[in-house]
């Protein structure tokens, strides 16, 4: 009995998954698309030395990808950047709202101070003083140096 080698055969379905190889022709947006869905680690090193003492050392490490790529890769650190995000806007103005109420808190902590200072009657001296006087007492602002 004779037999006969099974051959594996190409179906005709797979014949638009060739496989490009650098004698076909790629245009710039196939790279790109390649490099994009795969993503591309760029690594170096670059030293500067003089007899043979190390002056600089950088390490250069890059990745190129698309952001699906990079999120499934476990990079995603211009989600919680405020400058990268939509948040920005809001902590800018959370940020300014803050400082209006720091400077509108100063202010008044300034004129209570004064008010103590011309007028100690307002403000009776508690027992608990140990003896200090009122303008040891006073709590300064804190933008305001001490004298």
């Amino acid at each position: 009995m004779t037999t006969t080698p099974i051959l594996p055969t190409r179906s005709q379905s797979n014949s638009s998954r060739a496989i490009t190889t650098s004698t076909q022709g790629s245009t710039l947006a196939d790279i790109l698309e390649r490099v994009l869905d795969k993503g591309i680690v760029i690594a170096g090193d670059i030293s500067v030395s003089i007899a043979s003492t190390e002056l600089l050392h950088i390490r250069i490490r890059l990745l190129i990808s698309s952001v699906d790529k990079a999120k499934e890769l476990g990079i995603n650190w211009w989600e919680n950047d405020p400058y990268l995000s939509s948040k920005s806007q809001r902590l800018v103005e959370e940020n300014q709202q803050l400082q209006q109420r720091l400077e509108s808190l100063e202010a008044q902590l300034r004129s209570l101070t004064a008010a103590k200072i011309n007028n100690p009657e307002l403000f009776p001296v508690n027992a608990e003083d140990n003896g200090q006087s009122d303008e040891e007492n006073v709590p300064l602002p804190m933008n305001q140096p001490n004298d």
